[in-house]
């Protein structure tokens, strides 16, 4: 039996509970303390973390958990935090909880910045994408450039569309609302809205998200649509373009909305 469960952290933070047969491991713990109430209350033993990048609202937990559980693996990328103890890159598995990991190197929101796939969940195929790809938007841009963002969400584009999309926040009603400025005539996104404002004024998480919905829903991974272009050159007043121009062009226009 496996669940995967969402921690709340901080203001809007999502740290991902994986847990089978009574054990668990923890995606991208910002604060150790809401992760030992849930593991606590759930009679759980910690075996594993996994890091998707270095901003400390994904990181600052991991000391006060390894107090607790000393010998259990880190797995992260190469970078400064010097509690991971397992460094993965592109390509890379991950096997914990008999669970086998691919690791996807996803530049763009940091340099740093890898996914966890899980193919074969008994559920269906899971990916968790930190702050590369949210449900109906994607990351700032705080350290990459357009272009490696755009390959890393191509590369997400490009796994299978029943895939369940675990981010680390939930922007998702701010992101649906700025996608409806770009595509206002897009009834899938209109209906999406509609749904994501019933779950969250309930206070229902409105993530996971299905990659088949990102993809006929989220502006940042439709970027090679015809409506997408035309709006946003004409809000960038691009001449002409290409589609790396085009995602720049988006996440300015995000960072500004």
């Amino acid at each position: 039996m496996l669940s995967i469960s969402p921690i709340s952290a901080f203001s809007d933070n999502y740290i991902w509970c994986v847990a089978r047969n009574g054990e668990a491991i923890i995606v991208d713990p910002g604060d150790a303390a809401p992760v030992i109430k849930h593991i606590e209350k759930m009679g759980l033993t910690l075996s594993g973390i996994l890091i998707t990048h270095h901003h400390y609202d994904h990181v600052n937990g991991i000391d006060s958990l390894l107090e607790l559980y000393p010998d259990i693996p880190v797995y992260g990328p190469d970078n400064q935090c010097s509690s991971i103890n397992h460094r993965v890159r592109h390509n890379d598995s991950v096997t914990v909880l008999g669970l086998t990991f691919q690791v996807i190197a996803v530049p763009g929101h940091t340099l740093d910045h890898i996914a966890y796939y899980l193919k074969n969940s008994p559920s269906g195929p899971a990916l968790f994408c930190g702050d590369t790809l949210f449900a109906g938007g994607c990351g700032r841009l705080f350290e990459g450039t357009p272009e490696q963002m755009l390959n890393s969400l191509g590369l997400i584009q490009a796994l299978p569309t029943n895939t369940a999309v675990y981010c680390a926040h939930e922007y998702t009603l701010s992101n649906l609302n700025f996608a409806l400025v770009v595509e206002p005539e897009n009834h899938k996104l209109q209906d999406r809205f509609v749904e994501t404002q019933s779950r969250r004024e309930k206070n229902v998480p409105t993530v996971p998200s299905e990659l088949a919905l990102e993809l006929l829903t989220n502006p940042f991974l439709r970027t090679g649509n015809s409506v997408v272009q035309q709006r946003v050159a004409a809000h960038a007043d691009l001449k002409s373009w290409n589609q790396i121009d085009i995602f720049a062009s988006l996440r300015a226009w995000k960072d500004g909305f």
